[in-house]
């Protein structure tokens, strides 16, 4: 079932604060069994702006929803002409300190699997393995109509021979991967069909208003079931399709730690807020672990 978007979240009196003590991350990792759910704010090292942190997106742009993207044609023109340009700076993304401290702690034995929210694969390009990406990642393209799958870079190809003169400037680029652009530096971009059945293409994320599909909750859920604890590391926990696994490991009696500078929808549930810059923090909890971050050889290889 489709709900109505969830794009902000006001935080509530009675939130316990956040705290700068990294003790209890370093705790449940060296304890091991620590599944981590990862949002937009593990990325922002990365040059990928966050949705709701100081400077988020949201405060500027409204993201596509599936019903605007689906409904109508001048929709779609617009998403895939911001989406485009974006892809070239969005592409370009290399994993940070964030990325490779948590690859590196798999390496370890110390987590028990990676859920991520964001759609940006940089978990993987630094070296993490069987990571679920909850929402999609945006390297790859379905067809609604036939369903067939197809890499971005191809259609970033098609993309580029079809529309030779675009060369816009973008005040900015967003969690999603799109562009800030005008309706005039849209113009008449050309929108491309499916090569099989000529049918609409969309990246392969789940944009806002769009259902996760049931298997993929349900493989996260077991995921909760298995791990010791949950970390959750830059999301603001404002979107259910996040908050849930936080709620069912809080209710299993599982700890819920989260690192994130600002309050999250999700706090209430945790044992603890770190509020300190990811990158910086992961990088102290390995260090006190002896958890070596050698992940560059495979951020270097993307």
């Amino acid at each position: 079932m489709r709900t109505r978007p969830t794009l902000s979240w006001i935080p509530t009196e009675g939130l316990p604060p956040g705290t700068t003590d990294l003790e209890p991350i370093a705790e449940a990792l060296d304890t091991g069994g620590v599944l981590v759910l990862s949002g937009a704010g593990i990325s922002t090292e990365s040059g990928i702006p966050d949705y709701r942190g100081e400077g988020g997106s949201l405060s500027r742009h409204t993201p596509m929803t599936y019903q605007d993207f689906t409904a109508g044609a001048q929709a779609r023109r617009r998403y895939w002409a911001r989406s485009h340009l974006g892809w070239r700076t969005f592409g370009r993304a290399r994993p940070n300190a964030g990325h490779r401290a948590v690859a590196a702690f798999a390496r370890h034995g110390r987590l028990s699997g990676v859920i991520t929210q964001n759609v940006d694969s940089l978990h993987q390009a630094a070296g993490s393995e069987d990571v679920v990406e909850l929402h999609g990642s945006l390297d790859r393209v379905v067809c609604l109509s036939c369903g067939v799958f197809s890499p971005r870079r191809e259609l970033a190809r098609r993309l580029e021979e079809a529309n030779a003169d675009f060369r816009p400037v973008a005040a900015g680029i967003n969690p999603d991967g799109d562009a800030d652009l005008t309706d005039e530096q849209v113009g008449d971009f050309r929108v491309l069909p499916c090569t099989v059945c000529g049918g609409v293409l969309k990246p392969d994320v789940v944009f806002f208003g769009e259902s996760v599909p049931p298997g993929r909750v349900e493989h996260c859920r077991e995921l909760v079931r298995e791990a010791a604890s949950v970390l959750v590391l830059g999301s603001s926990l404002t979107v259910m399709s996040g908050l849930r696994f936080v709620r069912q490991a809080a209710q299993a009696g599982k700890p819920v730690l989260i690192v994130n500078q600002d309050p999250t929808r999700g706090d209430r549930h945790a044992v603890t807020r770190v509020a300190l810059p990811l990158g910086a923090a992961l990088t102290t909890v390995a260090g006190r672990l002896g958890v070596p971050l050698d992940g560059e050889a495979a951020a270097g290889s993307v």
